[in-house]
């Protein structure tokens, strides 16, 4: 058990997969158990949830910097990004990153029959390249290697353009600080760093944006008065971006409702100084240049971190290792033993 920024975790020693899976607080763990417990009882209704989705919706407004109404939930990251490339114009093109995570593009892929068009470019290269397309969508941190998009050249790109810009803030919010009202769409996924079950995935659409987002999976719950929409034409739509709600996963949002206002009370450049001087503390120990990610990339042996019980992942040829709030510099030290690092270059404390 490790007690860490006001929670316990029962993280197993040397973990490091974040960038996969997250690692819920005790107290959103057994939120979940409690919800298992309740319906092995039958002692729930639909409507008992809406406590629970509000706050986790609130919950991501706060954490990436956006007004609570123009949240929606969802259950993935490219279910939520369907509704934005379902609105782009025939023939629209869009822009990504090499090498960015595929929920992100395959949506607007999948629309090459109305002939829109994908192109990558450099990460670096996005801010630059953005007014000669439609639209854009990129992971402000890059799911392979940590990399971080430039958000303040891609702000004034998008200022200067006009072009509208989506985020997918799955490997970064949780961990780094956020102000993202400027963004037409930022998206996330809650089980990796925001500490959540698998299930439970917002969206924040800018105003200026939701009449070009197409509510492809509407269903009852996108209803303004969700109870009042289960039967019966015509269709009837919230008027704000919970017309992009998908039905909720119940359990998933019981933990989300716990995890996402935590991480939202916590202080933002504290979180980020700790989770990404760990990583930077492995790399300079390792002879590189530091980040300032909390995600991190090596040419290592998976299967020798492996045996030394380092539980992390292989992602695009290199081993991806992610620190959260519940690693210490004993998880980086075990990382430097597994590589056989010199200890005269290792961290102090």
């Amino acid at each position: 058990m490790r007690d860490a920024f006001g929670a316990e975790f029962e993280v197993p020693r040397g973990y490091l997969n974040t960038p996969s899976i997250g690692i819920p607080p005790g107290a959103v763990a057994d939120a979940v158990a409690a919800g298992v417990d309740r319906w092995r009882r039958g002692a729930d209704t639909p409507d008992d949830f809406d406590e629970a989705v509000a706050l986790s919706r609130q919950g991501y407004a706060d954490l990436v910097g956006v007004p609570v109404e123009r949240v929606a939930v969802g259950t993935a990251v490219s279910q939520l990004l369907a509704p934005v490339a379902a609105g782009l114009p025939d023939g629209a093109k869009v822009l990504v990153a090499g090498g960015e995570f595929t929920s992100t593009t395959f949506p607007f892929a999948a629309q090459a029959h109305r002939d829109v068009t994908v192109t990558e470019v450099e990460l670096a290269a996005l801010p630059s390249a953005l007014p000669h397309h439609d639209v854009a969508a990129v992971s402000v941190v890059q799911s392979a290697d940590g990399t971080r998009v430039d958000l303040d050249a891609l702000r004034e790109a998008r200022e200067r353009s006009g072009v509208p810009v989506a985020l997918d803030v799955t490997q970064a919010a949780g961990w780094t600080p956020l102000r993202l009202d400027w963004a037409d769409w930022v998206v996330a996924a809650g089980y990796k760093w925001l500490l959540s079950p698998r299930g439970a995935a917002w969206i924040a659409v800018h105003p200026r944006a939701l009449e070009r987002t197409v509510p492809v999976v509407a269903g009852w719950y996108a209803g303004e008065v969700p109870l009042q929409t289960v039967y019966d034409m015509p269709l009837r739509l919230a008027k704000g971006a919970r017309r992009l709600d998908l039905s909720p996963v119940w359990l998933a949002h019981l933990g989300a409702a716990v995890a996402l206002p935590y991480l939202a009370s916590l202080d933002p450049a504290a979180v980020h100084a700790h989770c990404a001087g760990l990583a930077d503390t492995l790399l300079t120990a390792l002879g590189l240049p530091a980040r300032g990610s909390a995600i991190v990339a090596l040419d290592a042996d998976a299967e020798k971190l492996a045996a030394a019980g380092v539980i992390a992942s292989t992602r695009a040829g290199k081993t991806r290792l992610g620190f959260h709030l519940y690693n210490t510099v004993a998880d980086v030290e075990q990382v430097l033993d597994a590589l056989g690092c010199d200890r005269r270059a290792r961290p102090r404390g």
